[in-house]
């Protein structure tokens, strides 16, 4: 099957691919499984509004130890050993929930089955801001320039397909059992601790030496003078970064009111919520393979400006929703006209930012420098995280919906513009 997908890339980058894949296999799924998270904890847990917002941060805000975890990346002997201990740590956490009691709603111990529930999910985010910056680097130093984006686009498509699959048969799950996440998210455990061994089996390109003599606080102290340094000079790289800031707020903002949106007003189950994420992955799946050779053959601040652009256009048509509510039930889903607009949009987003959050930073940088261009990249995701989302379920409990989602529309349009200046101003060279 792999040969037949990608015969005209050297016999290592195969070998690469095929981990590639079976790792994304194992992902998407748990992906599709993370994919309710927020709605178990509105709708099982009643969670707060704040607690959403948290859990939205508990995503992101781990990757503002991006330096640091990237200096113990770079120092580790065992480059592999780190890797699948991070990963051990990280996810056998997950096996608490099985302990969960089926009612975790009583007065009495509601509230900390919430923060516990939190603290679990968070510790599994700990895990990325490691794993990122390596699977760019692997990849990177496996892969040719020109088949970057486009085995990555592979790989990606594989990885919703078992996304949606996932979701899916999950949401089914949870309107007949509300507490199924118990025995669920403890098999994740095991499955997120194999999918990292898998990845594991592609090489890295280099030597696995002894940790520097330097201390390790000065060598993070160089480490972030080094990301002020590349900053500073990469213009292009900066305008990308300073555009992504915009776009976070944007996203991060409406991700935890569009959760409470789907709850509060138009009283989503389960099964309603799976087929919207499932209807803008399907979308997402055919796309990938097409946006990711796209991805290597224009300007990636152009790529970003379709990418914003679409996300605009999800918030807009989520808006007015709100406004124009008429939908049919079909199997006991709501299927909201206005509603099925917006999601055709966020699956052209999510095809796009697919690619371009994970490796668009490549694109600006030699390959020896991938690891410290994503480490910058995440580092600033942890920035926006620390605000974005409180920010949107503050402005949604002192005005409206409509405010969060024209608050998200205004900053994607800036972010577009910064883009587009760019281009305009910095020409991109090839590195």
């Amino acid at each position: 099957m792999f040969k037949k997908l990608i015969p005209h890339i050297p016999d290592n980058a195969k070998h690469s691919f095929r981990y590639h894949i079976i790792y994304s296999v194992i992902d998407g799924f748990i992906l599709g499984l993370f994919a309710l998270n927020e709605f178990i904890l509105i709708k099982s847990l009643k969670g707060t509004n704040y607690q959403i917002a948290f859990l939205f941060q508990a995503m992101v805000i781990v990757l503002l130890f991006s330096v640091v975890l990237n200096e113990i990346l770079n120092r580790a002997r065992s480059k592999k050993k780190l890797i699948r201990t991070v990963a051990i740590t990280t996810r056998l956490p997950l096996l608490l929930l099985f302990f969960f009691p089926e009612d975790t709603m009583l007065p009495e111990n509601a509230h900390f089955y919430q923060l516990a529930f939190l603290a679990i999910i968070m510790v599994y985010y700990f895990a990325n801001p490691i794993l990122f910056p390596a699977i760019n680097h692997l990849l990177k130093n496996s892969y040719s320039h020109n088949d970057f984006g486009k085995l990555y686009g592979y790989a990606s498509t594989v990885n919703k397909i078992m996304m949606l699959t996932a979701t899916f048969l999950f949401g089914l799950l949870l309107d007949f059992d509300n507490s199924a996440y118990r025995y669920i998210y403890p098999f994740i455990a095991i499955l997120g601790i194999f999918s990292i061994f898998v990845l594991t089996r592609i090489e890295y390109h280099i030597s696995d030496n002894p940790a520097p003599k330097k201390h390790f606080l000065s060598a993070v102290w160089t480490s972030v003078k080094k990301m002020v340094t590349i900053l500073k000079n990469n213009k292009p790289y900066r305008d990308f970064e300073i555009s992504f800031m915009f776009y976070g707020l944007a996203w991060m903002a409406t991700a935890a009111v569009i959760t409470i949106f789907f709850d509060k007003v138009l009283h989503m189950n389960y099964s309603t919520v799976a087929f919207y994420k499932n209807a803008y992955n399907t979308i997402a799946i055919v796309l990938f393979p097409f946006f990711g050779k796209l991805l290597g053959n224009i300007d990636p601040r152009k790529f970003a400006i379709y990418t914003f652009g679409f996300m605009l256009l999800h918030l807009f048509f989520m808006e007015m929703t709100e406004y124009f509510g008429q939908y049919v039930v079909l199997f006991g889903i709501k299927i909201y006209y206005s509603l099925v607009i917006s999601y055709i949009f966020y699956g052209l987003f999510t095809a796009t930012m697919g690619l371009l959050w994970y490796i668009g930073s490549a694109y600006f940088c030699k390959n020896d420098e991938v690891s410290d261009y994503q480490s910058i990249h995440l580092s600033l995701t942890g920035v926006r995280a620390l605000f974005s989302p409180l920010i949107g379920v503050f402005v949604l409990q002192m005005f409206s919906f409509a405010a969060v989602f024209w608050i998200g529309i205004l900053s994607l349009s800036v972010a577009m513009l910064i883009m587009y200046i760019s281009m305009r101003k910095e020409k991109l060279h090839p590195r």
